[in-house]
């Protein structure tokens, strides 16, 4: 059996078997030619490899969320292994790839917006001048929130004693993570602060998408506790969801997100694998829709709201006409990586 055969039984759909293929190559290639760049330390390479490092990563965080779904593998075990490799590509490796795939599938099932740690809670029990630095922070687009959501998914096995178990994999990413950045401080620092500074416009990016993809209902639950769903119906969903995409007039752009912006086909059926969801899209749809929310409208809320976001616990809502962006305030803590 040929390499394309092999391909061929390991992908779940034989039309996955080349865009699936171009997206792990390129999330490798990219990653390593990134840090090599970085490495190499000229400044117009550092540049140029925060950016390919930075779009690595995005990219490989949209393939743990179709490694959640089961849409590349045709095994729930290739797609758990693939699924960790890219957590860890990404740095979201601290939680398992079994618990942000458990999470995820309840924002599904479920219909709403779910999160194991209390983000506002803790802003308003903290001293003072913790939450005003913080929204300092995000004042200056640095993403405070979302760091502090990545950092309670690493301590919170440590007080949570129902997340004992997953203690042993906290102490082996710190350690694996923590010895080589040890090392980048040693022999090259530019070097990792350049990736830090890839890593911060990682998590903004991630959040201008997050932030604006829902108005449900949020909830702060455990593990499998219930929430009250019998109003949240299909027509719900679809009427609270939104498709952020990058570009409607040049839809080949939405490939640097791997279609992630076509959230309502999504939605629709979750099973759709990345490549066919601008098809999905067209078939619901057509060419325009309300739902349709592209980047270019959010991007004047995602700055004048960037401190109104961290406090507020309402999502505003979507208004019409040409600034219908403007009343959506958006949300943090929602990311797929750290609800868990």
């Amino acid at each position: 059996m040929g390499v394309k055969g092999l391909l061929a039984t390991l992908f779940r759909e034989p039309s996955g078997v080349l865009p699936n293929t171009l997206a792990f190559a390129y999330v490798l290639g990219g990653y390593a030619v990134g840090w090599a760049l970085l490495l190499a330390g000229s400044a117009p390479g550092v540049v140029l490899g925060v950016a390919l490092l930075t779009h690595a990563m995005l990219v490989a965080a949209y393939l743990v969320h179709e490694c959640a779904h089961g849409n590349l593998f045709r095994t729930r075990r290739a797609n758990a292994v693939a699924g960790e490799a890219m957590s860890f590509l990404c740095g979201a490796a601290y939680a398992s790839f079994d618990r942000i795939r458990h999470m995820h599938i309840r924002h599904h099932r479920d219909k709403g917006d779910f999160a194991t740690f209390d983000y506002h809670r803790w802003l308003r029990e903290a001293p003072e001048w913790v939450r005003r630095t913080i929204v300092a922070l995000e004042w200056a687009y640095l993403p405070a929130i979302e760091v502090l959501m990545h950092a309670q998914v690493m301590l919170r096995p440590f007080f949570v004693r129902s997340l004992a178990h997953e203690r042993r994999r906290v102490v082996l990413m710190v350690a694996v993570r923590g010895a080589a950045a040890l090392c980048l401080l040693v022999c090259a620092p530019a070097a990792l602060l350049a990736y830090v500074v890839a890593y911060l416009l990682l998590l903004v990016l991630l959040n201008l998408s997050d932030a604006f993809h829902h108005t449900f209902e949020y909830h702060i639950v455990t593990w499998d506790e219930p929430v009250p769903t019998q109003a949240y119906d299909r027509q719900y969903e679809d009427e609270h969801t939104y498709s952020n995409l990058l570009s409607v007039r040049w839809p080949l752009l939405n490939l640097l997100t791997i279609n992630f912006g076509y959230h309502n086909a999504h939605h629709r059926r979750a099973s759709v694998p990345w490549y066919r969801l601008p098809a999905f899209h067209r078939e619901l749809y057509g060419d325009g829709a309300f739902c349709v929310l592209p980047v270019r409208e959010l991007l004047r809320t995602f700055h004048r709201n960037r401190v109104r976001r961290v406090l507020d616990e309402t999502y505003g809502d979507l208004a019409s006409g040409v600034a219908r962006a403007d009343t959506f305030v958006g949300t943090h803590g929602v990311s797929f990586l750290t609800v868990v």
